[in-house]
């Protein structure tokens, strides 16, 4: 997909094109051809009908995807570990570029800042994606090396019917363990002495903690939409799409500023000390 392409076309419609992309950095380079489209004012259509994807979205023949169980320990005090835990966290960035663009395409009616908030969440993914794939290539590997597991995109399946779902239990859930897995990460390649992957982690940190108010801001805004009370509607979500259960420690300060009120933060805590039965 040429950045000419992509000025030509309606951008939900080529956010869906830029999703089957298989190359990750093709993908990257769409995503961010997409935003500065956006911002040169190309059109956004709320109400266009797209059809449904033939199948997922484009990803290149490696890495093998399995069961997270089968995944190994990783390890930072070898080079190859440090590499195997990059190397996932550069799998989660690549799949947040998928997320994003899916938002965009695959949820119609919505107010002209959603799409744009998501465009930009895409690009930002994508230059997180490109950072940690030029580390990784300092450290001897690429991106497929290793395998990985499929638990992003499995609940993007899970919520494609239902927005406020959607909202509910990507962003501000699953991208939101990010926030509390980063600082732990950092300290523990701090010790192995790789700076400047703790460097790329920082400047990841710093963006996912808007990209889960982005999450944030849209849920609450369907939740009043549809007249629902956004505890309980969360709850109730979590449910029945079967969310991960929360697990600690939680990194409150970040939390806080993506957003989440301290009944949120209280209920947070109450859900990691009686988890919900399968």
């Amino acid at each position: 997909m040429s950045k000419g392409i992509i000025l030509g076309m309606e951008l939900r419609s080529a956010a869906r094109e830029a999703l089957v992309l298989d190359e990750p950095a093709a993908k990257a380079q769409a995503a961010a051809a997409l935003l500065e489209a956006c911002r040169g004012g190309a059109a956004i259509d709320p109400d266009v009908s797209l059809p449904p994807l033939p199948a997922g979205p484009g990803r290149p023949p490696r890495p093998r995807l399995v069961d997270p169980a089968a995944l190994p320990r990783r390890s930072p005090f070898t080079q190859e570990g440090r590499a195997t835990l990059l190397h996932a966290v550069a799998h989660i960035e690549f799949n947040a570029i998928n997320l994003a663009l899916d938002a965009v395409w695959r949820f119609a009616g919505m107010p002209l800042d959603y799409y744009r908030d998501w465009l930009r969440v895409a690009a930002e993914e994508g230059r997180h994606y490109g950072l940690l794939a030029e580390h990784l290539a300092s450290l001897g590997h690429g991106y497929g090396d290793f395998d990985a597991h499929d638990g992003l995109w499995a609940m993007a399946e899970r919520t494609q019917e239902d927005v406020l779902a959607r909202m509910a239990l990507v962003p501000r859930t699953l991208e939101a363990r990010g926030l509390d897995a980063t600082p732990p990460m950092q300290q523990r390649l701090r010790q192995a002495g790789d700076l400047r992957a703790v460097e790329i982690l920082d400047l990841i940190l710093r963006e996912e903690v808007g990209h889960v108010a982005i999450g944030n801001r849209w849920f609450r805004w369907l939740c009043e939409r549809a007249g629902r009370e956004p505890t309980a509607a969360y709850a109730e979500l979590a449910r029945r799409h079967r969310a991960p259960r929360p697990k600690g420690p939680f990194n409150l300060d970040a939390r806080r500023a993506a957003g989440f009120s301290e009944a949120e933060l209280a209920a947070l805590g109450e859900g990691a000390a009686n988890p919900r039965q399968p």
